[in-house]
């Protein structure tokens, strides 16, 4: 990842790599396949024990309807197929398969991929993602342990081509984004593998 300066000063803020653990279990184990609708840009599943389980341990989705039902980003229901929890299929009934899912999303966003396997990456190493878009970052992260509603997110995190460029103005303005949600800023590299490096970044001032 390259970072070109321009002329606007900014305050100094020190990259730090940070490893996140290693790769735990964090799904439940049983070998139920729950059937969800792909429904637009989000994934709607009703409620029963096996989403109830998904969202109480390790909070995938957002309950609706008083709890009636379950929502899911493209994200996460990419990742639930992945990992053989979820059947998804269209709101006709047709089953849809994991290549015509990520096609579909990556036009709905063309930058998924590499959020996604930041995502993945997270969660197989036992954090809670959920998204930050209100904040103004990509994904919020727990810490491993923590659930939403018990503690705040410790991290607001930037997923990265390995290629990409960044400018002084935008890494500072990932920097603002992250003192002013009192978080830590992580930025996740995604190589051309898939293989994610973590950098966490703070502000030093003179």
């Amino acid at each position: 990842m390259a970072k070109e300066k321009n002329q606007e000063e900014v305050e100094t803020s020190p990259e730090t790599e940070v490893k996140m653990g290693e790769v735990v279990e964090d799904l439940p184990k049983t070998k139920e396949k729950v059937e969800v609708v792909l429904a637009s840009e989000v994934i709607l599943g009703e409620s029963n024990d096996a989403t109830r389980e998904l969202y109480d341990k390790t909070r995938y989705g957002e309950p609706l309807e008083g709890n009636k039902k379950f929502q899911y980003s493209l994200i996460e229901g990419l990742y639930l197929m992945e990992r053989d929890k979820f059947i998804i299929v269209t709101d006709k009934g047709k089953k849809v398969d994991f290549d015509t899912y990520l096609k579909k999303a990556r036009k709905i966003e063309p930058n998924f991929w590499i959020r996604y396997a930041v995502f993945k990456d997270l969660r197989k190493r036992g954090y809670i993602v959920k998204t930050a878009l209100k904040f103004g970052a990509d994904f919020r992260v727990y810490d491993r342990g923590v659930k939403p509603g018990e503690d705040h997110a410790r991290w607001v995190v930037f997923p990265v081509s390995e290629g990409a460029s960044l400018t002084w103005f935008e890494f500072s303005a990932k920097n603002r984004v992250a003192h002013s949600t009192r978080k830590r800023l992580l930025l996740a590299i995604v190589d051309v593998e898939g293989d994610v490096t973590y950098y966490e970044c703070r502000w030093l001032r003179p």
